[in-house]
């Protein structure tokens, strides 16, 4: 069983108030054809699906297509017929000019490995007038990655340098996605930053386990903590984790930049 799906259920419950607030954001209208970058698991491709409506479509992609079983399964469940999911790469997409009205991504944008060609390419299959909204991760100083990698940092020490390909900051300090926006030929840019409810349906052991699984541009901090001290991290990471707990929960926070431009 992939993570995805041994997750989806808890995960799709704690990302639920990040996605009402990228569909939200990205207004769309009954009777628009859109394009959702990096899918996954489906959001928010399935919940601008039952915006857009019967006159309307959606079609998600992604380069890998394990999540996007899970994503096409999901819409099955749902009875929608208007959205779609297939393999495709966001810097080389395989549709034709002027095809979407909009374009979203969910926590997407930030590990396209050249930010600058997906960027050229969704300004290229938008209509004239279409626009994009994306979803990025704000600082890493927050409540889920304070209470879990800066934890792990904290004992192994040493610089904590992500790669450009795994960067989940990378659109972090405002401005920064804007300007490659408007670098591609995007005009008319608006951010806004957010913060809304990140909480875990569980206790914090839980909510560890997650996070070890399924934190990709963390795995080689994880791997790091020598056997000595991973008794010592585990209690850590517990205790910080437990300060947001309420015997039910995992109360978190989280804070996202809502980024869109039109063409």
């Amino acid at each position: 069983m992939i993570a995805a799906e041994k997750w989806r259920r808890k995960s799709g419950l704690m990302g639920r108030a990040a996605t009402q607030a990228l569909v939200d954001f990205a207004r769309a209208q009954p009777g628009m054809q859109v394009l959702d970058l990096a899918s996954g698991t489906g959001e928010p491709a399935i919940s601008v699906a039952s915006r857009v409506g019967a006159d309307g479509s959606v079609v998600g992609i992604d380069l890998n297509a394990a999540p996007l079983e899970i994503a096409a399964a999901r819409a099955r469940e749902r009875h929608l017929a208007n959205v779609r999911f297939q393999t495709a790469d966001a810097q080389a997409l395989p549709f034709t000019d002027a095809s979407f009205d909009l374009i979203t991504s969910r926590l997407g944008v930030m590990f396209f490995s050249d930010v600058g060609r997906a960027l050229r390419e969704a300004h290229r299959v938008l209509k004239p007038g279409g626009r994009v909204a994306f979803l990025c991760w704000g600082p890493m100083e927050q409540p889920y990655f304070q209470s879990t990698v800066a934890v792990v940092h904290q004992h192994v020490g040493g610089p904590l340098e992500l790669p450009a390909s795994a960067d989940m900051f990378r659109f972090a300090v405002p401005g920064s996605l804007p300007a490659q926006l408007r670098a591609a030929g995007f005009s008319t840019t608006h951010e806004e930053a957010r913060t809304v409810p990140w909480v875990w349906e569980g206790p914090p052991e839980e909510m560890w386990e997650y996070f070890r699984e399924v934190s990709v541009p963390f795995r080689p901090l994880l791997e790091s903590v020598p056997p000595g001290k991973s008794a010592a991290v585990e209690r850590d990471v517990l205790a910080a984790i437990g300060r947001f707990y309420d015997g039910e929960r995992v109360n978190f926070s989280a804070t996202f930049l809502l980024v869109g431009a039109e063409k």
